[in-house]
């Protein structure tokens, strides 16, 4: 996968002086899980930090319950408190994994920082094991890169 012919679209799609914020994030989410075979479930959390919660933001894919996930709990929640990107090769084999769909073999979670403040993350889950590598996890940091210019204004 080659992520550098993708990073110019990232960018007109996140500059639609047209659209909304919300919606330059969904059709962020659809070009994504349209342009890169195992990204199967696409989606943003935004923390509330006063509540110690992550909301569900737009996202493309299955339907989820998880539209609240506490600080700590499940792999979103602990990029929450720990700040850091986390790749989930198996997620059968992760102890604190909220189960989303039988389908979910593995996940990434890239946090996304706003002055600083982690405001939430991008989530992408793979029906595919160990699809993921140190490219998308470059490519998802310069993703959330663009798409943090949505809440520096």
């Amino acid at each position: 996968m080659n992520f550098e012919n993708l990073k110019p679209r990232v960018i007109t799609i996140l500059s639609d002086a047209n659209s909304e914020r919300e919606v330059k994030l969904k059709n962020l989410c659809q070009f994504l899980s349209d342009n890169v075979d195992y990204y199967n479930w696409v989606g943003f959390y935004f923390a509330n930090h006063e509540n110690k919660t992550l909301h569900l933001g737009p996202y493309v894919g299955a339907e989820t319950d998880h539209t609240v996930i506490p600080f700590g709990k499940g792999i979103c929640g602990q990029v929450a408190e720990s700040n850091a990107n986390f790749v989930v090769p198996d997620v059968s084999a992760q102890d604190n994994y909220i189960a989303c769909s039988f389908t979910v073999k593995s996940e990434i979670v890239v946090p996304l920082f706003v002055n600083g403040l982690n405001i939430g993350q991008i989530d992408i889950d793979s029906h595919v094991i160990d699809p993921f590598t140190e490219a998308d996890e470059r490519f998802l940091e310069s993703v959330n890169e663009e798409v943090a210019k949505l809440f520096s204004k």
